[in-house]
């Protein structure tokens, strides 16, 4: 049996906002659960501001966690769910109060303290489970998912309340999700998971530019990048990738270790190619479009490449316009192109740098 979390390594720096990000089983959420004490820890350490709290029970880490379910006393109004830890933890009454206060004029929550939980929207609700956790003034902030139940305006503005916390706060944050925008717009670094492992850790910018592998390169994009199995051929002293009757210069890994035949796995992000234009550094897919969806704002076109080569999708200008079953040509700019091995997955980086 697979272990849900297998050699994990990772350390959080004070202050900083780190994003567990990967799909639905890969790990993440139980990473945040061992970090919280919800989890047992079967081999290995774990420790918060250098003391080892393997054996320490959750109520004693000095950690917050807002769930994704909100997990409010319906009971209760909103301001014994934010006092009712501290009450728990018998904190005098005055420090309670204005703890209170501080969280409610944070959250913009002091006109709900007398509501109770039935009552408010899935916003405000999210907004008193993180008011929950502000009170407590722990260590350690961790989130798992708490996005997830909101609609897609208020997500963004949820996201944009906790990313002005954290600057207000500069609170060490731990904050899980499988959503690639909330990653690449919250997180100071992020952590791609992967069935149980760690695959890339990095800031998300460099993530994005320099995956590690072909799962970082599909998961950390919006359409995802297009990766391509290819062959591969000499043309006049140049290595070439073979996709079905087009042709891409290898020119850039002139000096990385290429199989001299076989597949290997190409890679090029949707808003890197454009309807053909004639360049010397670029090369041209062709095929005919099999999907348009025009978004308003940008227009994506799926294009079936001919020879059977596989489908890639283009993030082209709002104004194309094309019907289903016109022939296409996609310009590729070879600087854009990303080489990965076909057996492993692991990204193979360019030894050309002045060319990317």
């Amino acid at each position: 049996m697979q272990p849900a979390v297998d050699d994990v390594s990772l350390s959080v720096r004070d202050g900083e906002f780190m994003v567990l990000l990967g799909p639905s089983g890969c790990g993440k959420s139980t990473t945040l659960r061992m970090i919280a004490g919800l989890e047992s820890i079967s081999e290995g350490s774990l420790a918060i501001d250098a003391r080892k709290v393997n054996e320490v029970p959750a109520k004693d880490r000095d950690i917050a966690m807002v769930f994704q379910s909100y997990a409010l006393y319906p009971h209760m109004t909103v301001a014994d769910n934010l006092s009712f830890g501290l009450r728990r933890r018998n904190v005098d009454g005055r420090q309670i109060a204005a703890r209170v206060k501080s969280a409610a004029d944070i959250l913009g929550l002091d006109e709900l303290l007398a509501r109770k939980p039935a009552a408010l929207s899935g916003g405000q609700r999210q907004r008193v489970a993180l008011g929950r956790a502000i009170v407590r003034e722990p260590k350690v902030f961790l989130f798992d998912e708490p996005l997830s139940n909101l609609d897609a305006a208020l997500r963004v503005n949820t996201r944009n309340e906790l990313v002005r916390l954290h600057h207000r706060l500069n609170a060490t944050m731990i904050y899980v999700t499988h959503d690639q925008v909330e990653a690449m717009t919250m997180g100071q670094r992020i952590c791609v998971m992967n069935k149980g492992k760690v695959a890339q850790i990095g800031k998300p910018l460099e993530v994005y530019r320099a995956p590690a592998d072909a799962f970082v390169a599909r998961f950390l994009g919006n359409p995802p990048m297009n990766i391509l199995r290819a062959g591969i051929a000499q043309r006049e002293g140049c290595r070439v990738a073979t996709l079905g009757g087009s042709e891409l210069s290898l020119a850039r890994w002139a000096d990385a270790a290429l199989p001299p035949s076989g597949d290997i796995l190409v890679g090029v992000r949707p808003e890197e190619l454009q309807l053909h234009e004639a360049r010397e550094d670029c090369a041209t897919l062709r095929g005919v479009v099999s999907a348009i969806e025009p978004l308003g704002a940008e227009t994506l076109l799926m294009v079936a490449l001919d020879g059977g080569a596989g489908d890639v999708m283009a993030r082209l200008h709002r104004n194309i316009a094309g019907c289903i079953g016109d022939p296409v040509g996609l310009s590729v700019p070879s600087e854009a192109l990303y080489l990965f091995d076909a057996v492993t997955d692991k990204a193979i980086p360019a030894t050309d740098v002045r060319a990317a």
